[in-house]
């Protein structure tokens, strides 16, 4: 089912100045070198659903887990939740050449095992964003 990108009420949407999804977006658009900015986009029946991260052509998307604190189990399935969102949005907009999972320290835990290796094969990126506006690929020193 084909997605429309519409226009954001604001170029942030919900994230305010400061924070962590914004300097994880902000850190992420450094390091590929495009902007990227939160945009709803509308289903054919009127439905919407927003994506974290979009450059202007539609050829690179971002979901960002920004959770801080002590590890939780729970933050596992918030990150296979957005691959899953990540491969259906991919599949619905037909201008996406590139999906970009970037999570914070903590939730590189929730990627042990057959986790990250699934979203390799599945062609999802996973970058890391450390507090200082940092950001590597998952496994890269």
């Amino acid at each position: 089912m084909p997605l429309t990108v519409i226009d954001a009420p604001t170029e942030w949407s919900r994230f305010t100045d400061g924070s962590i999804e914004r300097r994880m977006l902000l850190a992420l658009e450094a390091r590929l070198g495009i902007v990227l900015r939160p945009k709803p986009l509308m289903l054919p029946d009127g439905s919407r659903v927003e994506v974290e991260g979009i450059d202007v052509d539609g050829r690179v998307l971002v979901q960002l887990v920004g959770n801080q604190g002590a590890y939780k189990p729970a933050f596992r399935n918030k990150v296979m939740a957005d691959m899953f969102k990540l491969l259906w949005l991919r599949a619905s907009l037909p201008t996406t050449e590139r999906t970009v999972l970037l999570v914070t320290e903590v939730i590189v835990q929730a990627l042990g095992g057959w986790v990250a290796r699934a979203a390799a094969d599945l062609g999802i990126e996973v970058h890391v964003f450390g507090g200082d506006g940092v950001v590597r690929p998952l496994g890269a020193v």
